[in-house]
């Protein structure tokens, strides 16, 4: 891991703030807003500087006898101290929503690149990971795009003006404070680096600790069960304090520079300053004059400073953009190609793979598939059945198009997967997974995910069917009880009936079945079976299974073995054959075959 973040630190060392040029697509279509920004900046900036101009008029119009003269002076000042600070509000305003509405902007973007993502994508990155970039990294982006980017620029206005007003004051005095300049430069340009490669150092370490935690936290029955709180609470820990050791460094970087650069503005300002009060007794400059030159000079040194803490600022929210970067350019090896083929409005469900080899992008060496061919007809009723690690699962996530294969063509109603648009056939696939996917929702909205247009009507008629209306009424608020995280609420019967009927109701051609009853009781898995036997009538239906209860009625029985086609035919044909098939029904039916 400290390789990869050394890696990417150096890979990435020479785009340093300029990384942030990646935010102007996201700041273009607001172009109207940044500019009042911009207007609204320019103008603080402009006031301010004028601002020890009045002072001085102030000052030295106490010398005058005036009284009328002193007081237009005092309104003045006013007057420029009042429009400074309705300036600064609007400035504060406009900068901050345009910060707010562009983080919005790319958290979608960033959403809605990596929902699109298929599994292989996730193979290589932790979801946890993705969550940190999205919430953690935008915020360094917010707190750029509203405060720091804003501060910056007026700091550097604020900068030029005052050297420029500072050798208008007194160029003498002028040209000591620029000696002081190259002093105080050096040490941000050298610590600046090193705060940049630290930054991203602690942001990676940071996303790591989020992607641990989720994935703990997700899975906290599995660990309180096997009694592994404590090495994850350990390993939790490490990755943490291998966060602070990053922060740590990087903060401590921060305050040497702070340190440096204070003490050498502060020290050219009392060097100056003597030098100014002894002009002053010498009559070569009014107290006027002097007080404006401090103002101007103490202006430019917090220009200065400032700049130093937001030049930090910057170089984090530079990698933060970075990270943010490689998500949106993200390349997906599951492409839908540039002008997809569609499938007819009527579609009938014929499932074909030809000469199919596939590996797991994470597992390459093994082969999931090797050299698969086979045909399902509209309508048929197909069950893939074998030892686990067989293959059967692997069929279901390629004819989803979740993976490409190696070789070979898997196509639907005579077209390539690969020709059409993910979005546009999967609409006509219904799938029951084996570890059904419960969301943090109402009953009624888990099932109504499978067609967000249904009526009650038909959700009760699909919960019916699915054998999950009987246990869905007794709950506290029926359809409307919240079924927390992951289902959590529900036992694992009732939530695989929950994705069944979300299943039935998405009333498509194709419907996969992947161990869809694994989970129920005898009771309700004959009334699921019923269920089944009733859906897959005129559908073509995949039914993945280790129990053969399920598939004993299936118009067609594959049998896999080690990613490969072994036998093909229906029960009592691959019994009568002996082999692998009747090998697994001699376990799993002795009695039912002894009475046969």
């Amino acid at each position: 891991m400290a390789d990869d973040l050394a890696e990417r630190d150096s890979r990435e060392k020479s785009k340093n703030v300029q990384s942030l040029g990646a935010l102007w697509p996201f700041l273009k279509p607001y172009r109207i807003m940044l500019a009042a920004a911009a207007a609204a900046l320019v103008l603080t900036a402009v006031i301010s500087l004028i601002l020890p101009l009045a002072v001085r008029r102030v000052v030295d119009g106490f010398e005058t006898s005036a009284e009328a003269l002193l007081d237009q002076y005092f309104l003045a000042s006013f007057g420029i101290a009042l429009t400074l600070a309705v300036g600064t509000g609007l400035r504060y305003y406009l900068v901050t929503r345009l910060g707010e509405r562009v983080v919005a902007d790319i958290r979608i973007a960033v959403f809605d690149q990596m929902i699109g993502m298929s599994p292989a994508y996730f193979e290589k990155i932790m979801t946890g990971e993705v969550l940190s970039r999205i919430t953690t990294d935008t915020t360094l982006i917010l707190s750029v795009i509203g405060s720091s980017i804003s501060v910056a620029l007026r700091n550097v206005l604020i900068l030029l003006g005052g050297m420029v007003l500072l050798f208008y004051t007194s160029p003498k005095l002028a040209g000591l404070v620029l000696l002081v300049v190259p002093a105080i430069i050096v040490p941000i340009v050298l610590l600046g680096r090193r705060l940049r490669t630290l930054s991203r150092e602690n942001q990676d370490w940071i996303a790591n600790s989020s992607g641990s935690a989720s994935e703990s936290l997700l899975s906290a029955q599995t660990v309180q069960a096997f009694t592994h709180e404590a090495p994850s609470r350990a390993a939790f820990t490490n990755v943490t304090e291998k966060s602070f050791d990053a922060a740590r460094r990087r903060i401590g970087t921060r305050a040497i520079l702070t340190v440096i650069v204070i003490s050498l503005v502060f020290a050219g300002i009392v060097a100056v300053l003597w030098i100014g009060a002894r002009d002053v007794r010498a009559g070569a400059m009014s107290v006027g004059e002097l007080v404006q030159f401090v103002i101007y000079a103490v202006m430019v040194a917090g220009g200065v400073g400032a700049l130093s803490e937001i030049w930090g600022e910057l170089q984090r929210a530079a990698g933060a953009t970075e990270r943010l970067v490689e998500l949106l350019h993200a390349e997906d090896t599951v492409k839908d190609p540039a002008n997809p083929a569609s499938l007819p409005a009527q579609t009938k469900g014929n499932i074909r793979f030809d000469d199919v080899t596939f590996r797991y992008p994470a597992r390459p060496e093994v082969a999931a598939l090797q050299e698969i061919s086979f045909e399902v007809s509209p309508g048929e009723t197909v069950a893939l059945v074998g030892p686990s690690g067989a293959g059967k699962s692997t069929v279901i996530q390629l004819l989803l198009r979740f993976y490409d294969p190696d070789a070979g063509i898997i196509s639907l109603d005579g077209l390539p997967l690969t020709d059409m648009a993910r979005e546009d056939f999967r609409k006509h696939i219904a799938l029951v997974p084996q570890d059904p996917v419960i969301f943090a929702a109402t009953a009624r909205e888990n099932i109504l995910f499978g067609r967000p247009d249904a009526t009650d009507a038909e959700i009760e008629a699909a919960a019916k069917a699915a054998a999950a209306h009987e246990f869905l009424s007794k709950l506290p608020d029926g359809y409307e009880t919240y079924v927390g995280e992951r289902g959590v609420m529900l036992s694992g019967g009732q939530k695989q009936r929950i994705a069944l009927a979300r299943a039935i109701l998405r009333d498509a051609p194709v419907l996969l079945l992947d161990e869809a009853t694994s989970a129920l009781d005898a009771e309700s898995e004959q009334a699921v079976q019923e269920a089944v036997e009733r859906l897959s009538e005129g559908r073509t239906t995949l039914v993945v299974a280790h129990r053969l209860a399920t598939v004993k009625k299936a118009d067609r029985i594959i049998v896999f073995d080690d990613g490969r086609i072994v036998a093909t035919g229906d029960h009592d044909t691959l019994v009568a054959q002996g082999g692998l098939y009747a090998r697994l029904a001699r376990l799993q039916f002795t009695d039912g075959l002894a009475a046969e």
